[in-house]
């Protein structure tokens, strides 16, 4: 009896054993990828990363009383501009929100995801004060979208100069994020208006990522002759941001969403001059000759929008991570490059402890915390007390 009890327990032990060993390698695989080709990452089986624990950072809130954020620009450290959806842009002074918004375009169309949406700041800001803006706008019975110039006046701004005009546009797939590059020319993300062969088309500007002078003028160097199209076969990004010390644009997209192919499919793609990121005629793990597959993709979709590197010093453990805002799938992502290689990933993750529903974009701040907008008020969200609101990760 005693060595059927005793071979009993070394069977359990040995069980118990296997039982942690395949759980720690089931752990140490987790949102690690092998970059040699496209990779399909599960939200359902990210890893949360452990940023919380080592450095004690604690969500806060900033402002509240919001309508839909789109975009954030510092002006400075004591200052902040926010696009709301609507067409206000709006000051936050101090960390307060000012009730008087710095300027209002009554033309705005926002009756779905389409808005008053990117809004960028001039590398010569301090001696210019000229902001760029993208917004949507009826023109007959169709919606399209434009980039203007502004001229920052203080406590109003003015428009200075309308850049482009007569973008493909629609309540839904509207781009249109705007960021100035380290080349210190302007990009510009348009969607493909829900017309999805547009995106494949080089007579239209929807379905890319434009480029142009600060002027609106197209620049020498553009891979296409007289185009301001850099590059073509997107559906519909609204992330973009450069990787510190490659120069390397990386840009988020959202996938399919039944009524246009098969639902998820969103890409975080490495954007490379003139080249085809294959929207319509490939997406999620398809590929076809001539046509840049994405270095991530993930099923089921979480809604990729606004996007950022990292840099500052607050959070060493984020240094050059590549982070973007997730909407459905309401937090925000960490994408993990190699230090030997830049290009290759290395770990997928999701920052925890961020619980307040969708969001829409994140953004450095000049203090080094990274700040966040929720797009809880967009009529896809549950709506919180103060939606939207801005908030930002501190250290505790």
């Amino acid at each position: 009896m005693k060595k059927i009890l005793l071979l009993l327990s070394l069977l359990v032990g040995v069980l118990a054993l296997v039982f942690v060993v395949l759980k720690l390698k089931s752990y140490l695989a987790i949102g690690v990828l092998d970059t040699s080709i496209t990779q399909s990452v599960s939200p359902t089986s990210l890893q949360s990363n452990f940023l919380k624990a080592s450095v004690n950072y604690k969500v806060e809130s900033v402002v509240e009383g919001l309508y839909v954020p789109w975009s954030i620009v510092f002006t400075s450290v004591d200052r902040m501009l926010v696009t709301e959806r609507s067409g206000a842009i709006r000051v936050v002074q101090k960390n307060k929100l000012l009730p008087q918004p710095l300027m209002k375009f009554p033309e705005v169309s926002d009756k779905g995801e389409e808005g008053l949406m990117g809004l960028a700041m001039d590398p010569e800001y301090s001696k210019n004060k000229f902001l760029y803006a993208c917004l949507a706008y009826a023109s007959g019975k169709n919606l399209q979208n434009k980039v203007v110039r502004l001229k920052d006046e203080g406590d109003t701004a003015v428009v200075e100069k309308q850049l482009l005009d007569a973008i493909p546009s629609a309540t839904n797939h509207a781009g249109c994020r705007v960021r100035f590059g380290p080349d210190a020319k302007l990009y510009v993300t348009t969607g493909d208006a829900t017309t999805k062969e547009i995106a494949q088309d080089m007579n239209s500007l929807g379905g890319k990522i434009l480029r142009m002078n600060s002027d609106g003028s197209i620049p020498a160097d553009n891979p296409f002759p007289n185009s301001y199209v850099y590059t073509l076969g997107h559906r519909n990004s609204q992330g973009i941001a450069w990787q510190p010390g490659t120069g390397q644009l990386f840009a988020t997209e959202h996938g399919p969403t039944v009524f246009d192919g098969p639902a998820g499919g969103d890409e975080v793609n490495a954007i490379m001059a003139g080249q085809n990121y294959g929207w319509p005629t490939v997406h999620h793990k398809l590929h076809q000759d001539g046509m840049i597959d994405p270095v991530l993709e993930f099923t089921p979709a979480v809604a990729p929008s606004g996007a950022m590197f990292y840099s500052g010093d607050i959070f060493p453990q984020l240094q050059n991570n590549f982070l973007f805002a997730l909407l459905k799938g309401e937090g925000i992502m960490r994408v993990e490059f190699s230090n030997e290689d830049p290009s290759k990933v290395e770990r997928v993750s999701k920052l925890n402890g961020i619980t307040v529903g969708r969001i829409r974009e994140v953004e450095q701040g000049p203090d080094g915390f990274i700040y966040f907008a929720t797009s809880n008020r967009d009529g896809r969200g549950k709506v919180r007390g103060g939606d939207d609101h801005i908030y930002r990760l501190i250290p505790e």
